[in-house]
């Protein structure tokens, strides 16, 4: 593909794309209109809203956030699992001018620690103490050097402690609106989505009004939401799939509303799904299929469903055609990034491109390239990896990745580390990754951080990790160790169990976890010594073919 003349903030405002109009606005705009606007459902399940009642209760958790001492320009870390509070404290702190940083609640000491070096968050709002997690006390622990007021917000049973606040509370509906805490500039910078850390921890994706606001709108009207529609929150609300693209955002933006499901279990998504008559969700392939698989099971496919997005990782076509036959629904193959580019396929697209390609531009003004390793353009329809630029997709990004050499071209494309095929059409078609990544379900893991690690177990000589097929993540996760350099118990310690609790007392997330483990006397190497991991993926492969053990 052909590079175009260089663009910028300029133009995108000039031609509309960018406008001046903030995010929170324009998720809650209908709750200012007349009352078959405002008072239609905003919320759906056990605290329904009201698009009115929403705004309120936005209105009123700014106010409080105030009161907390939590003031622009303070990002707030937020680590919350999909509820009715992760909604309200998101746009609440958006309209308080404290971006907030939306963070997987799977993640750890381990990669939270560099975010919070990073951006320096004055509070965190967190998940009450369970069994395996102590998310109060570890954020506690990273906010224990940072700014004031270092608020820690709990979501759930338990008290929240001398320096917190309970998040139900503090997101409960509020009487009389009162003056907006902050006034922004669309070009401020209004929430933060991590990366998924395929090139080391996390980086903080800094996101403005006017740029994000103008990925909600097209991604929106590319999915058919509109005022009929229910979205069902399946995936974890943190990931920008589910957020904005065009996720809960972009249903509320178009008038409707939003359904939250507080786990991914196939048969509870049916249950709600048939519950709420949903007509929207997204999923990545592997729950994708077992939700029409569960369909097809009990007969009890949702009437109301229209369209079940799908991203996150490649999708099998007789997938694709399952999804359709069982759920009754359209499918729409997604591929995107909390970088800003999203390319759908569109929802009258013919078979063909629906499961053969993840589509095209949503927005307007994004640009294309293909480039070989020389990061020169590649032929029509050879693969190349894909480097992007436009008004979705960000410049830089925050904290000490600003400066990171290599992540962005000469002429300012962001460099994915996808390889792709672009149709003469201009569908994208996904075909694999520059760097040694693990896409397990859609979350990715980096196979050199998951080895740096892994290496610090006082009985592992030497690791490497590896994906293979399963059955339900696309990939899973393979540790590949050779024991030694330590005690000899710590290396009788290199089991499936063993490594994973020595994994999750490293502050390592919890979808990095292997899955498989294979003890080797000796990492097979090539050339000069490189390790050879095609061996290790077809020798992981050979080893699970038999029952994946659940741990």
């Amino acid at each position: 593909m052909e590079m175009r003349a260089a663009s910028g903030p300029e133009l995108y405002r000039a031609r509309g794309w960018w406008r001046a109009e903030l995010l929170d606005d324009l998720v809650l705009r209908h709750a200012a209109g007349g009352p078959a606007a405002a008072d239609r459902p905003a919320v759906a399940g056990p605290r329904p809203l009201t698009h009115r009642e929403l705004a309120g209760a936005v209105d009123a958790a700014s106010r409080r956030l105030a009161g907390l001492g939590v003031r622009a320009p303070g990002p707030v870390l937020v680590q919350l699992p999909n509820s009715v509070e992760f909604l309200v404290l998101t746009l609440a702190l958006i309209r308080a001018g404290c971006p907030p940083i939306l963070a997987h609640p799977a993640l750890c000491e381990h990669e939270l620690e560099p975010v919070v070096a990073d951006l320096a968050p004055v509070a965190a709002a967190v998940p009450a103490a369970t069994g395996r997690t102590d998310h109060p006390a570890m954020l506690r622990g990273l906010l224990r050097h940072g700014p004031a007021p270092r608020a820690v917000l709990v979501l759930g049973p338990g008290a929240p402690g001398p320096d917190g606040a309970d998040l139900a509370a503090l997101c409960a509906p509020g009487t009389a609106p009162g003056p907006r805490p902050h006034t922004a500039d669309p070009g401020d910078t209004a929430l933060y989505f991590l990366s998924s850390g395929t090139t080391g921890p996390p980086k903080p994706i800094p996101r403005t009004h006017e740029a994000l606001g103008s990925v909600v709108r097209a991604s929106a009207v590319a999915a058919g939401l509109g005022p009929d529609s229910v979205y069902l929150a399946a995936l974890p609300a943190t990931h920008s799939f589910t957020c904005a693209h065009p996720g809960m955002f972009g249903a509320l933006a178009r008038g409707g509303s939003v359904a939250f499901a507080g786990t991914a279990d196939a048969d509870a998504l049916l249950e709600l799904a048939g519950l709420h008559r949903v007509t929207h969700t997204a999923l990545v392939p592997g729950l994708a299929g077992q939700l029409a698989s569960r369909a097809a099971d009990s007969g009890a496919a949702p009437w109301s469903l229209r369209v079940v997005q799908v991203g996150g990782a490649r999708l099998a076509p007789d997938t694709a055609r399952r999804i359709r036959a069982e759920l009754g629904c359209r499918v729409q193959q997604v591929y995107g990034m909390s970088e800003g580019l999203l390319t759908f396929t569109r929802l009258d697209d013919p078979e063909a491109v629906t499961d053969l390609t993840q589509g095209r531009p949503v927005a307007p003004g994004d640009e294309l390239l293909v480039v070989g390793a020389d990061g020169r353009p590649v032929a029509p329809g050879e693969q190349g990896e894909l480097w992007t630029r436009g008004p979705s997709t960000i410049t830089a990004y925050a904290g000490r990745a600003a400066g990171e050499p290599g992540r962005f071209g000469p002429e300012g494309h962001y460099r994915t580390g996808d390889l792709v095929r672009v149709d003469p059409a201009g569908n994208v078609a996904v075909t694999g990754r520059v760097k040694d990544v693990i896409n397990r379900g859609g979350e990715k893991v980096a196979a050199d951080d998951l080895e740096a690690v892994l290496t610090r177990h006082p009985g592992v000589r030497a690791a490497a990790a590896v994906g293979f097929p399963h059955p339900l993540y696309g990939e899973g996760v393979c540790a590949v160790v050779v024991p030694g350099g330590g005690p000899a118990d710590a290396a009788g310690r290199l089991t499936l169990r063993g490594l994973r609790a020595f994994l999750r007392e490293e502050g390592v997330a919890s979808f990095k976890l292997p899955d498989r483990v294979v003890v080797l006397d000796a990492l097979p190497t090539v050339g000069i010594g490189k390790v050879d991991k095609e061996a290790l993926r077809r020798l992981a492969a050979d080893r699970a073919a038999g029952p994946v053990p659940s741990v």
